[in-house]
């Protein structure tokens, strides 16, 4: 099915990264700004429709969701497998690092957790498809262009996943509020997969089963816990930090 891009950001990095793309429409009284200037540039260069149209049919196309006064209307992204996402750090010759959700359902969360995981060089990112948020055009905005970069497959089934992914040595690490062990604890230099829970329920107990570390972030205030997206952030970053820095004690 045809895929609907709300927002300049993410329609810009559509086409940066050669989506294929059937029509861009443009709000006619938008205020023009770079980013915009560039979406018409490469519409042009690529040979794609624009079309100007009201803000009225811009909101009725995507039910009043915040657009920026740009709308395209894109293909359909190319199904990847596990195994697929898998190989991808091997083809690479880079450490995998991957992050798996176990039931995000908050699209505002998916598209920040799709920023972050491309800033710090995930590979890919593992969620279910039932119960769980998909790349609605909420989510894609919410990325601002990542969910063009960070390769997501959704499966049936988490704890098998996780299962597949251990068979390639890869390590699971669960964050969960409630674990004893703190995240900064963890040498995440090794093959890593970070799994994080549902807002609220957080990881299932299922999936914490097949966790070989499972760890908290410490939390010194009132509030007892991180928003999902703020919480992988916070831990992909300290992966971040521990191989930039085996990578600066290589001789």
């Amino acid at each position: 099915m045809p895929e609907i891009i709300i927002g300049r950001n993410p329609v810009l990095e559509s086409l940066r990264a050669g989506r294929k793309i059937a029509v861009i429409s443009i709000e006619r009284s938008a205020r023009s700004d770079e980013r915009l200037a560039e979406i018409e540039r490469l519409a042009r260069a690529n040979q794609i429709n624009c079309t100007y149209v009201t803000r009225g049919v811009l909101d009725a196309q995507t039910r009043n969701a915040v657009h920026q006064g740009v709308v395209a209307v894109a293909s359909s992204r190319p199904s990847i497998s596990l195994e697929d996402l898998a190989a991808i750090p091997t083809r690479n010759a880079e450490v995998p690092l991957f992050v798996v959700l176990d039931g995000i359902e908050d699209p505002h969360n998916l598209g920040a957790i799709l920023r972050t995981c491309e800033a710090t060089g995930v590979h890919g990112v593992v969620t279910r498809f039932r119960r769980a948020v998909g790349l609605t055009p909420a989510a894609i905005k919410a990325a601002a262009g990542a969910a063009e970069y960070v390769p997501l497959v959704e499966v049936a089934n988490v704890a098998q996943s996780i299962e597949v992914l251990k068979k390639k040595n890869v390590w699971i690490v669960g964050i969960e509020r409630s674990a004893k062990g703190s995240y900064l604890d963890i040498d995440y230099r090794p093959p890593t997969a970070i799994v994080v829970g549902a807002e609220g329920q957080g990881i299932s107990a299922l999936v914490r089963k097949r966790c070989d570390f499972v760890a908290s972030i410490p939390m010194h205030g009132k509030i007892t816990s991180l928003n999902a997206s703020v919480a992988t952030g916070v831990v992909l970053y300290e992966v971040v930090r521990q191989r930039d820095a085996d990578r600066v004690s290589d001789p």
